[in-house]
């Protein structure tokens, strides 16, 4: 074993999850390559390392680090580096000159024991003094958690967070209660938690690890899109994760049921089987709040749609008493346009009914009937409200009808700080005669749940969308089980319009839909297959197209071209594709700051994703957007949201993702010039007809298919849709029979 001391130069890979780190470390033997297990090293430590040289047979000699630890430097170049690599909140690279250049190699004990003096450097006022010695501070404690991990076998990435959510607390947390940390912060689940635990002794089979354990499955569970979890299932699974048997999990289960932390509804054999309700085999086990919104959807579907239709009681009462020929005709001269029957239908419908659904495939007319709607609620000097899922729906829902729309988090006034609140509610309802839901297919029953208590009884609901697309990303299928219960008025447009039928898009996204492979004719201008099988030639070519081929044969910019991708791993993945996409289209430059975090580089200019709901910062799972600004100094990084710059700490910075390649799923309620899409037979277990179909309508100019004709074919025979447990449809059916 030999010992070697130095500066870290560059982080050329880190595994979050593990801390295996791959790094180019200066001292006095050069700049070498080092190896090994370094959870929480950054660009600009200094770090003592255990280990053995080693010679890797492509990338060369290599010192394989064993131990390590944190020093800090003592030389001034190296005291400049650390302070400006960004680790002290208002220290950047040219405070961090200025200072050494001050104190030299003594800066760092003069921040830690006379922090006044830095007065003395130019620029640096009381404000700046007293952001430098609480950041100094709270690193310090962040270390204690970070070598308190480090020493329990757990990735130190995520000490930050740790001790932002409990500050000096943090040590006793961990000690007293690991369990704890998966339910209060993002990004740390059972399985870090259950680290931290084995290593501190708790036993295998204690119920604090058990109901952990429990509570993960329906939580994972949850992510899938399921409601809840049948009793029988979650013991299953419960005992295989935990390695301990059944009876412990029953009493676990148990336990949380009586803290009220979940809820299990015991279901009786009924005859009425035949009259098509689903009959659960097993009890069902929802989290609680899982519970609470499903039930609030169907009570607040049944709250609306059963209220009667008078002219006293509906806020629309003009069109009980309507002259729809009259009607029809004005609307021919407003939109130069005449509606087809089933138009008509879902016009009429929309404005009679408390509540309907309007459903049909791409070109069917879903567009121009929502702008008829609106053209007579405005005739009629209705007020209305136009909502969509995500921030991207909105804004196409109010390119295409010419009205603003709002995300439904804007639309019922999300309180920051306040977690999944709103202040539009039962108590505060929303003043409008009508609500019309764009992208219904996405709605969760969480988010459906809060927008029903905000409707008053007598205002009209109406729900847009395409029941044939994939479900929503959160739990629930809402749009589906509210068309299968048969309580609520639906209208399904069907015809394909002439100016929509000559588009291949169109044409074939129909052919999908019914099971048919879709048609690749040589005079097509927007829609192709690359056949291509090897998968690593396929990912050269998916690249190829985005940034050479489309922009030139087509005069569509790489910016306008999104790649949707059904997998998240392999060479056709999202996170293979997002890195040689950036490499390609952003490449590190002097000129482009970057936060390389958890192995991955966030740089000005990346397009990036949101992947889940952040109250405080008003954005949202789903919301694209791109990198404009990275503050060493603030430790801050920008996005762009389509207008709206929004500031991340670098503690948050987990919650965005690289979005040059997305998943299929994260797709939806987007629409983008060109979409390039590997159908790969690698991709096997996700080659479904709704993943095909929802990525293919998600463009509108451009598709190219990147794979197999084999791989179209099994997903286009493939119509099983992924069953998510839900009962929404038969508590529909039970509160209206």
């Amino acid at each position: 074993m030999e010992t070697l001391r130095g500066v870290v130069e560059r982080l050329t890979f880190q595994n979050p999850e593990n801390g295996y780190t791959v790094a180019k470390v200066s001292g006095p033997r050069g700049l070498v390559t080092v190896v090994g297990p370094m959870a929480g090293v950054h660009v600009g430590a200094s770090i003592e390392m255990e280990g053995v040289w080693t010679h890797h047979p492509r990338f060369g000699r290599q010192f394989k680090v064993e131990n390590y630890r944190m020093v800090l430097p003592a030389t001034a170049a190296g005291v400049e580096k650390y302070l400006g690599s960004g680790l002290i909140k208002g220290i950047g690279p040219v405070l961090a000159k200025r200072i050494v250049r001050h104190f030299g190699a003594d800066a760092l004990r003069i921040i830690d024991e006379e922090p006044h003096r830095l007065k003395e450097v130019l620029g640096v006022g009381k404000k700046r003094v007293a952001m430098i010695k609480e950041a100094w501070e709270e690193q310090r404690q962040i270390k204690e958690v970070m070598v308190f991990l480090q020493s329990h076998g757990v990735s130190t990435s995520l000490a930050v967070k740790i001790y932002k959510q409990y500050g000096d607390a943090a040590i006793g947390v961990l000690q007293t209660n690991p369990y704890q940390l998966q339910r209060d912060i993002y990004g740390i689940g059972f399985k870090t938690a259950d680290k931290i635990a084995r290593a501190l002794g708790i036993p295998h089979d204690s119920l604090e690890r058990v109901t952990a354990g429990v509570q993960y499955v329906l939580s994972q569970d949850t992510n899938e899109g399921h409601v809840y979890t049948p009793r029988k299932d979650l013991v299953q699974k419960a005992a295989a994760l935990l390695e301990v048997p059944p009876e412990r999990v029953e009493e676990a289960i148990n336990r949380l049921k009586e803290e009220e932390q979940i809820l299990v509804e015991e279901v009786e054999s009924r005859p009425e089987e035949a009259a098509g309700l689903v009959l659960r085999e097993s009890p069902a086990v929802y989290l609680t709040p899982m519970y609470y919104s499903e039930v609030g959807v169907a009570t607040g579907l049944q709250r609306l749609n059963q209220a009667p239709v008078t002219l006293e009681r509906t806020r629309l009462p003009a069109f009980q008493v309507f002259d729809w020929a009259q009607a029809f005709r004005h609307l021919r001269r407003q939109l130069g346009v005449d509606l087809a029957p089933a138009q008509r239908d879902a016009v009429k419908t929309a404005l009679t009914h408390p509540v309907s659904v309007l459903t049909g495939g791409p070109g069917t007319g879903k567009t121009t009937t929502l702008r008829a709607i609106i053209r007579l609620l405005q005739a009629a000097s209705a007020t209305f409200a136009l909502a969509a899922p995500t921030g991207r729906a909105a804004k196409r829902m109010s390119e295409v009808t010419g009205v603003e729309a709002k995300t439904i988090h804007r639309l019922l006034e999300v309180s920051p700080g306040q977690g999944f609140t709103f202040k539009r509610n039962a108590e505060h309802p929303l003043d409008v005669d009508m609500v019309i839901v764009d992208e219904a297919s996405m709605l969760d029953v969480s988010l459906t749940n809060h927008l029903l208590k905000a409707i008053p009884t007598g205002a009209h609901l109406l729900l847009v969308g395409d029941v044939d697309q994939l479900p929503s990303v959160g739990a629930g299928n809402v749009l589906r089980d509210i068309i299968a219960s048969d309580q609520v008025a639906v209208v399904r447009l069907e015809v394909i319009f002439r100016q929509a039928a000559g588009s291949y898009i169109i044409t074939n996204a129909h052919r999908i839909q019914r099971g048919q492979m879709p048609l690749f004719p040589k005079d097509a201008e927007d829609f192709f297959l690359f056949p291509i099988e090897d998968v690593n030639a396929a990912a050269d070519m998916v690249i190829e197209l985005v940034t050479r081929r489309i922009p030139r044969r087509f005069g569509i910019p790489s910016a306008d071209i999104q790649v949707l991708t059904p997998m998240h791993r392999g060479p056709l993945g999202v996170v293979a594709l997002n890195q040689r996409l950036q490499e390609v289209l952003n490449p590190p430059s002097p000129h482009k700051p970057q936060r390389v975090q958890g192995g991955r580089a966030l740089r000005v200019g990346d397009r990036v994703m949101q992947v889940r709901n952040n109250y405080h910062l008003d954005v949202f799972n789903g919301d694209l957007g791109a990198i404009v600004g990275v503050n060493m100094e603030m430790q801050t990084l920008s996005v762009d949201f389509d207008g709206r710059v929004v500031t991340y700490d670098w503690a948050d910075l987990d919650e965005l993702t690289h979005a040059w390649a997305i998943s299929v799923h994260k797709s939806q309620g987007s629409e983008f010039r060109a979409v390039v899409m590997p159908v790969h037979t690698t991709h096997y277990v996700m080659l479904q007809r709704n993943l095909l179909y929802t990525g293919v309508t998600r463009a509108r100019e451009l598709v190219v298919l990147v794979g197999t004709k084999r791989a179209i074919g099994i997903a286009v025979r493939n119509k099983q849709v992924a069953e998510r447990h839900t009962s929404l449809a038969e508590r529909l059916r039970e509160e209206w029979d």
